[in-house]
């Protein structure tokens, strides 16, 4: 199974896995009138939209290089990703609102047993479709999936603090579930505004991490023909990098020898480097004093 068929199921599965918990926590919310069960409902029909667009994303950016876009498609992802973003963030304000009117104006909150089970069942849930994402994420590179897999686990948190504002109202502790509401809404537009900056550098062209950079460049140095490099440049192709940059190496070289190291390095860097999508080398002749 191929990188792009592994994330579609990750996929399928997280929109299944969270259209079920939004439908038992918004039933158990709305009977219960507790702003936190349903804060943390729309919390998860953010994450089925979020499976949704990642599922389309990932199907899009899967396609290979044409003649219009030669470097793939691999920033479909983000451009997916900003609209999760977006969304994520007028949900977790629309949902603040809400939790700060309820400090004002107290609904009856009703405790009861299935406020528990909900919260348990999330929290087990969640934490199988971590173990489950993060494998494939892990396995395939695919930093979608691990991003998805993140967002599990910080699930499994936020329904903590809901099982904790119930656990807590139960001994009628006031303004607890408004206020836990409003923090879990927080977290939503935290994470949203994470993705959104996360989209937008990698559809500004933001260039890749001096960590990478320096494992690229340690691999140069290991070849000793090469005398000196420039014009280092690196462009996001989706979650992968275009790299192009400069080497000198000695002007007595035939065209061939020269062009023949550049090459080499290329498939070198390409097969050590795995966030590297294309390497373009040029190749300069440089006076070498014997």
């Amino acid at each position: 199974m191929n990188r792009y068929d592994e994330a579609k199921k990750a996929s399928i599965v997280g929109i299944a896995g969270n259209l079920f918990l939004f439908v038992i926590k918004i039933v158990v919310g709305f009977i219960s009138r507790s702003q936190a069960m349903i804060a943390d409902a729309f919390n998860s029909a953010s994450d089925v939209f979020n499976s949704i667009m990642t599922y389309i994303g990932s199907k899009i950016s899967s396609k290979d290089a044409d003649e219009d876009h030669n470097l793939g498609h691999g920033k479909a992802e983000y451009i997916y990703s900003m609209f999760i973003s977006i969304t994520m963030m007028y949900l977790g304000v629309t949902v603040f609102k809400d939790s700060f009117i309820s400090l004002f104006h107290q609904n009856e909150y009703f405790v009861n047993i299935w406020l528990y089970v909900v919260c348990i069942i999330t929290i087990t849930t969640k934490l199988v479709l971590y173990i489950f994402t993060k494998r494939i994420g892990k396995k395939y590179h695919n930093l979608l999936v691990e991003a998805n897999s993140k967002d599990h686990r910080n699930d499994v948190l936020v329904t903590s603090v809901t099982l904790l504002s119930v656990i807590l109202s139960s001994f009628d502790i006031p303004y607890i579930d408004g206020i836990v509401g409003m923090l879990i809404s927080l977290w939503i537009i935290y994470n949203g505004f994470l993705i959104f900056k996360e989209s937008y550098d990698v559809l500004m062209d933001k260039t890749m991490s001096t960590e990478l950079k320096d494992k690229v460049m340690a691999i140069i140095q290991e070849h000793k023909e090469i005398y000196r490099v420039n014009h280092f440049n690196a462009t996001p192709v989706g979650y992968l990098y275009h790299i192009s940059f400069t080497i000198f190496v000695d002007g007595n070289l035939s065209t061939f020898e020269s062009h023949d190291i550049a090459n080499q390095l290329e498939k070198e860097i390409d097969k050590k480097v795995p966030e590297i999508y294309l390497t373009v080398i040029h190749v300069n002749p440089m006076e070498i004093d014997k």
